[in-house]
């Protein structure tokens, strides 16, 4: 039997948001949410319940995790992808599965790069939430591009190049994120990059 919350996911792609929770309310939703094919993040109060992700999604967050992954076995960067982490501080009032994240270096207490592929409006603010996490870049990849925010002491700013993998080509990386055939991104990346 489908309840009213998986019914309402089903018929639309935008998130549910609840507002005026406290953090100990929160976490009890939480509990009693916990299901496959639901994610949820949470800032301020807000709660914001998302169905999990399509293919068009998921294609996207594999093809950047490839060539991201490519980009750092040949520089030669200590990594560990951490894939959609669960990040939350209670003082922050803050709870953030990112896409995708990256600890570059070893003994790291949260993930220096963060990336989310969008494909739906609406719901808490991704960037806000990642400031309270201290997550140094976060990456978004919406209607084919993508684009870079760096953290300092007033928040993000959008730049054009990564502070945290610096020799990376973004927009070499674009490119080959939109090529329509995964092995052919695999190759035109990895030549690329084995050429400069």
């Amino acid at each position: 039997m489908t309840t009213t919350l998986e019914t309402t996911l089903e018929r639309a792609d935008q998130p549910i948001l609840i507002d005026g929770l406290s953090w100990r309310e929160f976490k009890a939703v939480e509990q009693l949410l916990s299901r496959p094919g639901i994610r949820l993040s949470f800032l301020d109060g807000v709660l914001e319940i998302r169905r999990m992700p399509a293919r068009k999604h998921e294609t996207a967050k594999q093809r950047i995790s490839t060539l991201v992954d490519m980009y750092l076995e040949y520089a030669g960067i200590d990594f560990t992808p951490t894939g959609s982490v669960t990040l939350e501080s209670e003082t922050g009032r803050v709870k953030r599965e990112a896409d995708l994240s990256y600890e570059l270096g070893s003994n790291r207490e949260r993930p220096d790069l963060a990336v989310e592929v969008v494909v739906t409006s609406g719901g808490i603010n991704k960037l806000e939430a990642y400031k309270r996490l201290e997550i140094p870049e976060v990456w978004f990849w919406e209607n084919g591009r993508l684009r870079l925010y760096s953290l300092g002491d007033d928040g993000y700013t959008e730049v054009d190049r990564s502070f945290v993998l610096l020799d990376l080509d973004i927009v070499l990386l674009g490119r080959c994120i939109n090529i329509e055939n995964h092995l052919q991104a695999m190759r035109e990346f990895r030549q690329a990059i084995q050429s400069s």
